[in-house]
């Protein structure tokens, strides 16, 4: 193991010592109950099992068979779970050849970031990640299960499902994924003309035929954004059946995968090998999904996102590990928005499977970790294949040494960039994370006059306006998890990487988020404390000198330090805050708003 890696791991297990602990007391606290039903109540049973088939009420209550709980993101709105819809009778069917039971427990809302950019359903979008981990502990709740399957892919859908799982983390859990669709218009195409129609040089009908293009089928979208980030964290956290993530939702493989992953949950709930969820994710396996998350160039958001997953399993990480790893982490594939290819050519590229195993084999991966699939990590370092003869109907193979496409993937020996792609920004705006792994190098750093927006359609208007045709950085905020949940500001990359390619130096600050596909216009993001919260983004006038400098790592308002503390903060109009509280279900999470901590504390709103 690299030393780099094993210190952060080792300030990691120390800060958490006291939070990991109690944590695990609450797991065997759990465990030393006695086993289902014989804990409930006759009425108890009854209700819980009135409806299974005799022969399966038979085997749950008198034989004291396993019973699997299903969790399921399904609805068929969105692509990428639409594919759920026949999960829980093939693994119904295959459970019952083992001798086990199953019964869905629940299902947890699950909405598209695509679909609300822009809009104000965005503004529920962060918060749904707690909504989910919420659903997922009702769900739970009812006690009468001892392993859970988790139905889930998308943005706040895995780190909500995972949040929920592991406040039961006495239970056994397997992540089934359900995989990308096929590819269609590349993502480069379908930018280009996002931009073309930014300046009017295409109407409504063209952009839409684009998208449409785009976005096609069944399955995850097909760039490395926040869903398929999450899948190769999971790949790397050793939760799927090794290799699951991205196959396609028609592939006969993917019944296959599915149906091993019942046996993965039942051979893991076995007392032989009980391996309970909040056990198995330890500080190593946190610090694989971080070095997974740099090595990969993944999305912004997982930066808020797993700081919450560690903190629901008692273990403590903050922006500065994420960047202390990042300059351990070699930087080894290029999948859009990082580079041209998507996740199907990343996948036959060798996939999760190629960086896992070329992390484990340079040592910048903990290696002795459990995992779900029997073998360890080092499972994971293959990748699937139909064989009719397995078992299971797949056999697992080696990938070779030499990378099959190296503009897609690379060796940790001769990578991309010696960095990962995430660097932490300080200075007195704050703190805050810039994607820099497509930013190009001679944008790295820019320094120009602050132009201040409180929403991004004064940003939109400004620039429709011809306004913004000069250098500046764009201060977008009252963005934050207080002000109005945190939505994703994806709608202003296109306007702004049309004026950094008419050679303009641009870039964008905000205590907002940005997609997790956020790409070349460099963004300073997440900035916390928020505005809010009396961050000094509150402090910012138009014409300030904003220096952002991803080499150095910090963000400055160049404003002389007398002028600077005696600053007042702005406040957010009324009627702003007016319009943040209210129409399409915002008001309902009022209390989420009051109650969530900053960025870099996950955006927590359950402790």
């Amino acid at each position: 193991m690299k030393s780099a890696v094993l210190e952060i791991t080792q300030r990691i297990t120390e800060r958490s010592a006291a939070t990991r602990a109690a944590y695990l007391a609450r797991i065997s606290r759990m465990l030393q109950r006695p086993r289902r039903p014989d804990r409930m109540g006759c009425a108890n049973v009854a209700h819980a099992f009135a409806a299974l088939p005799a022969n399966d009420k038979l085997r749950v209550v008198a034989q004291k068979a396993p019973n699997v709980g299903i969790i399921t993101a399904y609805n068929d709105l969105l692509s990428a779970h639409q594919p759920y819809a026949g999960y829980p009778a093939l693994i119904r069917d295959h459970a019952r050849l083992r001798g086990a039971t199953v019964q869905v427990a629940g299902g947890v809302p699950a909405m598209c970031d695509g679909v609300t950019q822009g809009l104000p359903g965005m503004e529920l979008s962060l918060f749904s990640r707690d909504t989910i981990a919420m659903g997922t502990a009702i769900a739970l709740s009812h006690d009468v299960f001892d392993a859970a399957l988790l139905l889930g892919v998308c943005d706040k859908i895995v780190p909500g499902l995972l949040i929920g799982a592991l406040h039961f983390g006495h239970l056994p859990c397997v992540f089934v994924p359900a995989g990308p669709m096929g590819s269609g218009l590349s993502n480069n195409a379908k930018g280009k003309v996002r931009e073309q129609y930014a300046q009017g040089l295409v109407g409504r009908e063209e952009l839409l035929q684009a998208e449409q293009a785009a976005y096609h089928g069944a399955g995850t979208c097909t760039f490395y954004g926040t869903a398929n980030s999450n899948q190769m964290l999971l790949e790397a956290m050793g939760l799927h059946v090794p290799g699951a993530a991205f196959i396609h939702p028609a592939d006969g493989l993917r019944d296959a995968l599915t149906r091993a992953a019942v046996d993965t949950v039942l051979d893991i709930a076995q007392p032989q090998r009980h391996l309970p969820i909040g056990r198995l994710v330890d500080e190593r396996v946190i610090v694989n999904a971080m070095l997974a998350l740099l090595a990969t160039g993944g999305s912004t958001n997982h930066l808020i996102h797993w700081v919450a997953v560690a903190r629901a399993a008692g273990i403590l990480i903050d922006w500065s590990d994420f960047s202390d790893l990042s300059h351990a982490a070699p930087l080894l594939c290029r999948v859009y928005p990082n580079g041209s290819a998507d996740v199907n050519q990343f996948q036959a590229a060798g996939g999760p499977g190629w960086i896992i195993r070329e992390l484990l084999d340079a040592g910048l991966m903990h290696a002795d970790v459990a995992t779900v699939a029997d073998g360890g990590l080092q499972r994971y370092g293959q990748v699937p294949v139909a064989a009719a003869e397995a078992a299971q109907g797949i056999a697992w193979r080696s990938l070779p040494t030499v990378s099959r496409d190296d503009s897609v993937v690379r060796s940790a020996s001769a990578p991309f960039s010696p960095h990962g792609g995430l660097t932490l920004l300080t200075g007195n705006l704050g703190r805050a994370v810039i994607k820099t792994s497509s930013v190009p190098d001679d944008r790295q750093i820019v320094e120009a006059p602050a132009l201040v927006f409180t929403t991004q359609e004064e940003l939109l208007a400004a620039f429709q306006a011809g306004e913004l045709e000069r250098d500046f950085i764009a201060v977008v905020r009252f963005q934050g998890p207080q002000a109005c949940g945190m939505p994703e500001l994806h709608k202003l990359t296109p306007p702004l990487a049309v004026l950094q390619g008419k050679g303009y130096r641009v870039a964008l600050v905000t205590d907002g988020r940005m997609s997790g596909a956020s790409g070349k216009v460099p963004a300073a993001i997440h900035v916390s404390p928020e505005a809010l919260a009396g961050g000094s983004l509150g402090k910012v006038r138009d014409g300030d000198l904003i220096r952002l400098d991803a080499t150095a790592g910090t963000l400055e308002a160049l404003v002389p330090v007398a002028e600077w503390a005696a600053r007042e903060q702005a406040v957010i109009a009324p009627e702003q805050a007016e319009i943040n509280d209210h129409d399409l279900g915002r008001e309902l999470f009022a209390g989420l708003r009051r109650n969530v901590r900053s960025a870099e504390e996950g955006a927590i709103s359950w402790l």
